[in-house]
């Protein structure tokens, strides 16, 4: 007896779905017996061999999952510890922004583990060699870090004069941006269920500038308020603008890109935007501040240098996850995951910090659920649509499938 295999090739499935999951995430979790250039090479007698990769849907499944609750740490962990620092004596915007990627050096050890594993993996020969980032893919992750680095600040120096609730939920509006820029850079496909959570959750955001005596901090005047405003809109919209860049980063490696790709990627961006950020300490003399700031800290100099120690791996552990994200899904769903996180950012606020939670504020938060919802459920629609466009197509190759003489049936006896 014979057997037909059939033998999709990742473009199979990429004109299949125009899914918000991207590229990434389609080659990933429809890699039923794809061939790839990577996946080819001689065997040991030099001619050519398929290996044939194992289906990952469950390991990349776990993956998202895993990088999704890294984000959220972040997302609600990162503003509460900044604003804990600001509201008990700290005032270094720098210090404030540098901490936001200075905790890359705790990257090291895993990038260890993992080079000593390419190191003594016998499978690859040329594993170790393909270990290291590519040098189009190093330079890139120059430019974002330093982009990074802007964006960081600008996002401090708001938090120094907005309520945690308030910045959060303002920050969201980062997914009009990024839904923008994806199509702009990524050539991101749209579905009505995108548009509508891309609408409803920007209009939260946008709620919350409506009244802006309603929250304003004691000892912030209306013209910090308003700065801090701005420049929290600023921030989102370069955040919005690097996003797809690191998508667009992925999509022109030439080798795949790996978990350790991944973490150089992620260590190069945050060496250069901490960087960016120690120039502007040395410039404004944070260094020469830092001493006298902790002695004079509300919680004492221990607790002082704790939370910054706390800041920098919590938002570190979070830029680890938004990378995965990317890498896994696409930088639209890392938008609006994010968007979805920023609301619970306020509720934390206020649970912690006793913020005011207003009315305008509670209308953000439902209409950031009712978006972040709306975007599953288009996800869950085209993904089934997708399977049944799946089985259909191979139904279609095996009936057209041409037999040859060799896999004809004997014929019948007739009695």
């Amino acid at each position: 007896m014979h057997y037909i295999m059939l033998t999709f090739t990742p473009n199979f499935f990429a004109n299949l779905s125009p899914s918000l999951f991207g590229h990434h995430f389609n080659s990933y979790f429809y890699n039923m017996s794809i061939e790839t250039p990577e996946t080819l090479g001689p065997n040991q007698n030099g001619n050519p061999k398929t290996n044939i990769e194992k289906p990952i849907k469950t390991r990349n499944w776990l993956l998202i999952v895993i990088n999704c609750a890294l984000v959220a740490c972040g997302a609600i962990g990162g503003p509460l510890l900044m604003r804990l620092y600001y509201l008990h004596g700290g005032s270094r915007k720098w210090l404030s922004s540098c901490l936001q990627t200075a905790g890359f050096p705790i990257l090291i050890f895993p990038l260890i583990f993992l080079y000593i594993k390419s190191k003594l993996s016998k499978t690859n020969k040329d594993q170790t060699s393909s270990f290291y980032i590519e040098p189009k893919l190093f330079v890139s992750a120059i430019a974002i870090g330093i982009l990074f680095g802007f964006a960081n600040f600008m996002y401090a120096l708001g938090l120094s004069y907005l309520p945690v609730s308030t910045s959060s939920i303002l920050f969201a509006t980062q997914l009009c941006f990024t839904a923008f820029f994806a199509w702009l850079i990524v050539k991101q496909k749209f579905t009505a269920f995108i548009i509508n959570a891309v609408v409803v959750m920007t209009l939260g955001s946008v709620l919350l500038g409506i009244n802006t005596n309603g929250d304003r901090p004691i000892g912030v005047s209306k013209a910090q308020y308003l700065m801090g405003f701005l420049m929290t809109l600023a921030a989102a919209a370069l955040t919005g603008l690097v996003m797809p860049l690191i998508e667009l980063t992925f999509s022109k490696a030439t080798r795949r890109v790996t978990y350790s790709t991944l973490l150089q990627l992620q260590f190069t961006y945050s060496l250069f935007a901490t960087g960016l950020n120690v120039i502007g300490m040395l410039i404004n003399k944070d260094f020469q501040a830092i001493p006298r700031e902790a002695d004079e800290f509300e919680f004492g100099k221990h607790k002082y240098y704790m939370i910054i120690v706390l800041t920098a791996i919590t938002w570190q552990l979070a830029t680890l996850g938004f990378f995965g994200l990317i890498l896994y899904t696409s930088a639209l769903f890392n938008g609006i995951y994010g968007s979805l996180l920023f609301p619970f950012t306020g509720v934390a606020a206020v649970i912690v910090y006793h913020e005011n939670f207003t009315g305008l504020k509670g209308m953000a938060l439902a209409l950031c659920l009712w978006g972040f919802f709306s975007y599953f459920y288009g996800e869950y629609k085209m993904m089934k649509k997708v399977g049944n466009n799946e089985r259909h197509g191979k139904v279609e190759e095996v009936e057209n499938q041409p037999k040859r003489l060799d896999d004809q049936e004997p014929p019948y006896r007739l009695v």
